[in-house]
């Protein structure tokens, strides 16, 4: 294990769920919120560990259903089990329509430093489509009384290729945004799985089929429009103006520990990975007999899969992979190892080589999953 590691914190309540989510969360269990937070300063004690905590990350689910008393009573838990770094990056993740002028005031004394709201859209008629529960002037209302309680590090959450969404929606969506200087921007497109509502009315013809030539076309824009107003685009999805990347994700990125707390919270310690059930209740009922829930995932990562995610992971972030640093870490040299593939993708225009760094092609930043796969062992 090493000295520092980061701590995600699964909040898995919603007042309503949106038709696109596929994260674990419950829009009718509300009720159980306070006994879960005791749960997870349980979970926070019985996993106890000597080191630095150097970034926490609320999220959900909705962590802006939780009071500011109740998060600070979570990161006393922290304070007093784990060493919190004094430069600790502290992020919760808010819904508009679940947070005020004085929410945001409180939770910034309960010691929350960074704020992701998931605004995902300006337009009503997108909101109601995504079953959000807010509108354009509560996400409006939210961002702006975020900026009067003093919140500076700000992150603004948008969704791309929507049903029937033009170029156009899309670029007053970003305009809008970029018009609040957040210091950082997530830009995610719709991904839809079976079981979720919304692929169900695409499925139906009640919804036009989802573009994948104008989301393309959408995420080009995006990385113009962001460039040109002097963000730094440092993963396939995230925008930051200089020293306002989110370092919490940074650690997953880079390969990093990080502790998962609360239902189906993922951890990785040691070489080792592993996610709490992603049953609300089972969860519930083995912290409150004292025991460590159980665990849906639990496995070694073994040597060629590390380096497989070292390089899908790296490859995600705009800088690329230093072709020096992965060999020294794994001993390996990548060109060798995977020259074929490297090869291949080269003539593709998907990856770059220029000697030192491997990197994603503005292409390639597109299809990223035709790079990804080429590295996975044969038997993942």
């Amino acid at each position: 294990m090493s000295d520092s590691m980061a701590i995600y914190i699964h909040v898995p309540f919603c007042r309503r769920k949106c038709k696109y989510c596929s994260f674990i969360s419950f829009d009718s269990r509300t009720n159980d919120i306070p006994g879960y937070i005791d749960l997870l300063k349980k979970e926070l004690e019985l996993r106890s560990v000597d080191c630095n905590i150097d970034t926490v990350y609320f999220g959900g689910g909705t962590p802006s259903l939780l009071t500011a008393e109740q998060l600070n009573g979570i990161l006393s838990v922290i304070g007093k089990k784990y060493r919190m770094a004094d430069n600790a990056e502290i992020t919760i993740e808010a819904n508009p329509g679940t947070v005020d002028f004085k929410y945001l005031a409180d939770i910034k004394t309960a010691g929350i430093n960074r704020l992701s709201i998931g605004i995902q859209s300006f337009n009503d008629d997108e909101l109601t489509m995504l079953g959000r529960i807010h509108t354009r002037k509560e996400a409006v209302n939210a961002i702006e009384d975020a900026r009067e309680a003093g919140v500076d590090n700000l992150n603004i959450d948008l969704i791309y290729g929507l049903p029937g969404q033009s170029i156009d929606d899309w670029k007053e969506n970003l305009l809008t945004a970029i018009g609040f200087n957040p210091g950082h921007l997530s830009l995610y497109a719709l991904t839809l799985e079976p079981e979720e509502s919304l692929f169900k009315e695409i499925e139906s013809g009640k919804l036009p089929d989802i573009s994948a030539g104008t989301a393309a076309s959408q995420y080009e824009l995006a990385e113009e429009l962001l460039q040109k107003h002097g963000y730094v685009h440092y993963e396939i999805s995230n925008w930051a103006q200089p020293g306002r990347e989110c370092r919490h994700n940074l650690v997953y990125w880079q390969g990093s520990e990080y502790l998962g707390i609360g239902v189906a919270a993922h951890s990785y310690i040691g070489k080792r990975r592993s996610s709490n059930t992603e049953d609300l209740d089972k969860y519930i009922n083995a912290l409150s007999h004292n025991v460590l829930p159980p665990q849906d995932v639990d496995e070694i990562i073994i040597p060629e899969l590390e380096i497989a995610e070292s390089i899908i992971l790296g490859l995600r972030l705009y800088s690329g992979i230093s072709i020096k640093d992965f060999e020294k870490r794994f001993g390996i040299d990548i060109m060798k190892r995977f020259g074929r593939q490297i090869e291949e993708l080269i003539n593709f225009d998907l990856i770059e080589n220029d000697k030192t760094v491997i990197r994603l092609t503005p292409r390639g930043r597109l299809l990223g999953n035709e790079v990804f796969w080429r590295f996975l062992p044969d038997k993942v």
